[in-house]
């Protein structure tokens, strides 16, 4: 297939895909079928790798991380029009604020898509920094707010708005998730050493970054789990 054409079809089937994906949690929530914290939390973790995971629709130039990196462009601007008020879309504010105020998403979901843009651009298929970055971000965060929020019983001693299960779960979550995309990659060729020497150093990163969001203050982990997963990333890729 000639390589322009692939890039548009990649493009359009990867916005097609996260549009389904975010409507579709949208509407899940407005039926009041999941709580907003709920529908937050699920679109945090199933959109990161659904569009990672779509990288591999696109060929090797160098000009595709861009292309790709117009998909959370266009969607973060969306969702600062709606924190805004510019552009009313009840079904969003549901989805992705805690409380119904649709100035919340200009805080955390607005972090997380910018924080998406940049990291597309910067690493992409290069660098696993970046891929290592988002999936802590969306199976470690995510996970630890549905479980940690919801069973979480016993209190980190230094903040106490944390709870050990919901650093547990940050744990697993955000490891689990590198896991897998690592183990999709290699299948396609992308990362060519085998999966087993990858496992315990994604551990260490997804320790220091549970760790990092143990206290980090709240908005803030979508920034600072990010960062401490790519200075890792780096460091140790």
């Amino acid at each position: 297939m000639n390589p322009i054409i692939q890039n548009i079809l990649g493009l359009i089937i990867t916005f097609a895909i996260i549009l389904i994906w975010l409507r579709l949690i949208d509407f899940f929530a407005h039926k009041g079928w999941v709580g907003s914290r709920t529908s937050r939390k699920i679109i945090h973790i199933g959109t990161g790798p659904i569009y990672v995971l779509c990288w591999l629709l696109f060929t090797s130039d160098p000009y595709v991380r861009y292309l790709a990196a117009l998909v959370p462009l266009m969607i973060t601007i969306q969702f600062a029009l709606v924190g805004l008020g510019k552009i009313k879309d009840e079904a969003a504010v549901q989805a992705l604020s805690r409380t119904g105020d649709p100035r919340e998403i200009l805080y955390g979901p607005l972090y997380y898509g910018l924080v998406f843009v940049l990291l597309t651009i910067i690493f992409w298929l290069h660098q696993p920094a970046g891929i290592i970055a988002l999936m802590l971000l969306c199976g470690g965060d995510g996970l630890a707010e549905i479980l940690g929020r919801r069973f979480g019983r016993a209190r980190l001693p230094w903040n106490h708005e944390k709870s050990w299960l919901g650093s547990l779960s940050f744990f697993l979550g955000g490891w689990l998730l590198c896991i897998f995309v690592f183990w999709a990659y290699q299948l396609a060729g992308v990362f060519p050493d085998f999966l087993t020497a990858y496992m315990f150093t994604l551990a260490l990163i997804a320790l220091a970054a549970t760790l990092v969001e143990s206290i980090t203050p709240h908005n803030l982990d979508n920034l600072t789990v990010p960062a401490v997963a790519v200075a890792l990333g780096l460091l140790f890729f």
